[in-house]
């Protein structure tokens, strides 16, 4: 399984970015796809996963109501849009993949794309 994330950047308080993530090698829709992202210092914290083809949707409490986690079966790409961006979103974000259920732990999954720095202005 290989992942590529991509969409990172550079962007002012209140702003958008969207994030893809392009898995190869695996079958998307049997596959939890996750994003997780982690700040200078901090361990890897979850944000947002999406399993079963999009049938079940997870968000951490810190992005509810601000991120979009959403798939495309056909392409096998995960996309995270990222609306109302706040300076503490700053930090490279990973994609990544497991087998099956979802957990927001990231020691459980194996699957790692390389990672996309977002930053956030204040």
């Amino acid at each position: 399984v290989q992942l590529q994330a991509s969409g990172g950047g550079l962007v002012q308080a209140g702003g958008s970015l969207r994030l893809s993530c392009a898995a190869s090698g695996c079958t998307f829709s049997a596959y939890t796809m996750t994003w997780f992202r982690q700040a200078p210092g901090k361990e890897r914290e979850f944000v947002a996963a999406i399993s079963w083809g999009g049938g079940s949707i997870y968000y951490a409490d810190s992005v509810k109501g601000r991120f979009t986690i959403s798939g495309d079966n056909a392409k096998n790409t995960v996309y995270l849009q990222m609306n109302g961006l706040k300076p503490e979103d700053t930090a490279v974000y990973y994609c990544a993949a497991r087998s099956g259920t979802y957990s927001r732990d990231f020691q459980a999954y194996i699957y790692w794309g390389q990672g996309t720095q977002v930053t956030v202005s204040s």
